[in-house]
C-alpha cells in the first residue's frame, strides 16, 4: 500500500482547515492509500494561532464574557485533532526529523500565501527538506498573495514537485505566469470527498433557522440580510463567531457541530470561502459577500462552479435576496461540481500512480 503524508494547515482553530485535511486524508484512504496528516509543530506558530483564536475580530477587541466560549470551542477543535490520522511529530523547522513516505500531497489551504502571519515563508509547504520519493500537490492556493508580488526564488521550487494542483483560477495563473506550468484546476477536499454527517435532529422536522458564518460582515450586508429574514421570520444565529447583527450566537461549536449545522439550517449567509463550500455540499441557498483576505478564494470558487450571482455587493436589491435565498440551488451548479469531481478524481489518480 502506498504511503502517503500530506502536509497542510491541519491544526487551525478554524472549521475550512481542519474539514479540508480531514476530507483529503479520508478521500485518499478511500482510493486505497495509507494516508496521514504530517503532524508538523511549531511554538511559535501555536501561539499564533491560540491568540488568534482567542481575538478573532481584531482590531476589535473581544469581550470579556466570550472568552471562555472561545475557550471551550478551542478545547473541541483539541478533540476532534485528536481523530485524525497523524503521522509521528516532528518540528515544522526540521522537516528532516519526519517519517520517510513514499509521496506527500501538499495543500489544500493557503500552504503558498508567502503573506500568511504564522505559516508564510517555510519552504517546508514549497516541498523543501520532505523526506519522500514523490512531491505533488492537491487545492493548494496562494490566497491573497497577489500576482503581482515577486515570487523571488519560491516559485521555481515547485519545479520539484511531479504533479501540480490549485483549487483557483488566481493561483493557477501566478503558476502559469511564473512557471509557465498549466496546472490542474480541482476541487476543495471538502467538496471531492463531502463529509457524511448524522441529522442531530430527531423529531422529523426541518430546521427553519439562518446560518450566519464569518465576521466582519459590511453594514449594508447585515442590513439586507435581517430585512429577508425578518420578513420570513427566520432566526439568524451565528456560528464560531460573535455577530452581533445575528438573533443567536454559538460561539463555541466544534468542527462536528459546524458541519452539521450547515446541513440542517434552512439557508446561509457567509463571507467565508468554506461557508460557500459548505452551502455547496449541502445544496443550500447562499448569499456571500467577499473581503479583501478572501476576495481572490470567494471570487474564484463561485465563478468555478457557476454561483457568481451568489456573490452580493453593496447594489443588492431585496429582489437579489429573494432570487437567490427563496429558491432551492440551481441544478446546472450541483451538476457542475459532478463535472469537477470528476477531473479532480482523474488527476488524483494520476498522481498518486
Amino acid at each position: 500500500m502506498l504511503k502517503v503524508g500530506i502536509l497542510t494547515f491541519h491544526r487551525c482553530i478554524n472549521y475550512g482547515s481542519y474539514w479540508q485535511a480531514r476530507c483529503l486524508a479520508e478521500g485518499l484512504a478511500s482510493m486505497g492509500v495509507e494516508a496521514v496528516l504530517l503532524e508538523h509543530m511549531s511554538d511559535r506558530v501555536n501561539r499564533a494561532e491560540w491568540r488568534c483564536a482567542l481575538q478573532p475580530l481584531l482590531p476589535a477587541a473581544t469581550p470579556k464574557e466570550d472568552y471562555p466560549l472561545y475557550k471551550a470551542k478551542i478545547r473541541k477543535f483539541f478533540q476532534s485533532f485528536a481523530g485524525l490520522p497523524l503521522s509521528p511529530p516532528f518540528p515544522l523547522e526540521n522537516p528532516a526529523a519526519m517519517d520517510d513516505y513514499s509521496l506527500i500531497v501538499i495543500g489544500s489551504d493557503e500552504v503558498w500565501n508567502l503573506r500568511h502571519p504564522w505559516y508564510g515563508g517555510y519552504s517546508v509547504f514549497y516541498g523543501e527538506g520532505l523526506r519522500c520519493g514523490r512531491v505533488v500537490s492537491y487545492a493548494a492556493t496562494f490566497g491573497s498573495l497577489a500576482s503581482s508580488e515577486r515570487l523571488e526564488g519560491w516559485a521555481e521550487k515547485l519545479r520539484n514537485f511531479s504533479h501540480i494542483s490549485v483549487r483557483d483560477l488566481h493561483s493557477k495563473r501566478i503558476i502559469r505566469e511564473t512557471l509557465g506550468l498549466e496546472p490542474e484546476l480541482v476541487l476543495d477536499p471538502c467538496l471531492q470527498f463531502p463529509p457524511m454527517m448524522t441529522a442531530g435532529r430527531d423529531d422529523g422536522e426541518a430546521a427553519s433557522y439562518i446560518a450566519v458564518y464569518g465576521h466582519s460582515f459590511p453594514r449594508w450586508f447585515q442590513d439586507a440580510v435581517r430585512r429577508w429574514a425578518g420578513d420570513r421570520g427566520y432566526p439568524l444565529v451565528s456560528i464560531g463567531y460573535r455577530n452581533d447583527w445575528a438573533d443567536e450566537q454559538w460561539i463555541d461549536a466544534g468542527p462536528e457541530d459546524f458541519a452539521r449545522f450547515i446541513s440542517e439550517a434552512k439557508v446561509v449567509v457567509t463571507n467565508f470561502f468554506h461557508g460557500c463550500v459548505f452551502s455547496l455540499i449541502n445544496e443550500k441557498p447562499f448569499a456571500c459577500v467577499l473581503s479583501d483576505y478572501r476576495y481572490n478564494k470567494i471570487r474564484d470558487l463561485t465563478h468555478l462552479v457557476r454561483a457568481e450571482h451568489h456573490v452580493l455587493t453593496e447594489g443588492t436589491t431585496p429582489s437579489d435576496l429573494d432570487i437567490i435565498l427563496d429558491k432551492p440551488l440551481p441544478a446546472a451548479i450541483t451538476h457542475r461540481i459532478a463535472s469537477l469531481r470528476d477531473r479532480s478524481s482523474a488527476y488524483l489518480s494520476h498522481a498518486l500512480q
